[in-house]
């Protein structure tokens, strides 16, 4: 499965952006799909992420109430919807397709991983 995101861009504090993540194919058991987002110099860490049906999921707490994930199942493509930016979300962000259907903070639990797309938030 590979993985294709794209979205990302430069914006000021206080704007949006929308992250799309598309597969090339469906895999053969259902999985949930998460985002995560590497800034420079520090480790990749868990933003987002939804279970197999859309129907559960989870955010780290600095992103809760600004951040929305969902995915459309048929077409293979999870979005990140990205409110009220602010420059600590600077990072590239990576879409992941975790082993099991439920969603997942563990980046362990992730077996394909997209190539990142780069966000850039001005202040």
């Amino acid at each position: 499965v590979q993985l294709q995101a794209s979205g990302g861009g430069l914006v000021q504090a206080g704007g949006s952006l929308r992250l799309s993540c598309a597969a090339s194919r469906r895999t053969s058991s259902n999985n949930g799909m998460g985002w995560f987002r590497q800034a420079p110099g520090k480790e990749r860490e868990f933003v987002a992420a939804v279970s197999w049906n859309g129907g559960t999921k989870l955010y780290t707490d600095s992103v809760k109430g600004r951040f929305t994930i969902s995915r459309d199942y048929g077409n293979h493509v999870v979005y990140l919807q990205m409110d009220s930016l602010k420059p600590e979300d600077t990072a590239v962000y990576y879409c992941a397709v975790n082993r099991k259907p439920v969603p997942s903070r563990e980046a362990s639990e992730y077996n394909y991983w997209g190539q990142g797309t780069q966000v850039t938030v001005s202040s």
